[in-house]
């Protein structure tokens, strides 16, 4: 799967991940190779990411949205 986490300032994160978890206004949540196609907003809280070596990062947002589709993981962050 492919993750994209931008801002309106810089581009934060983009390359291939195995697991995303994300702080959805509705609860956290997690994305995982071939999860349906979805739209959602984001709240504040951690991004969690697992990239293709195996390496667990995170990234602290305060909210934005998130579409998933074709395994393409795309978060615009406010």
């Amino acid at each position: 799967m492919k993750l994209q986490i931008i801002s309106a300032q810089e581009v934060i994160y983009t390359g291939e991940v195995t697991s995303v978890t994300l702080p959805g206004t509705m609860g956290e949540f997690t994305v995982l190779q071939n999860h349906a196609s979805l739209l959602a907003t984001l709240a504040s809280g951690k991004i969690r990411y697992v990239d293709a070596a195996g390496n667990a990062q995170s990234t602290d947002i305060t909210g934005g949205i998130v579409d998933v589709d074709n395994n393409i993981i795309s978060v615009c962050l406010y």
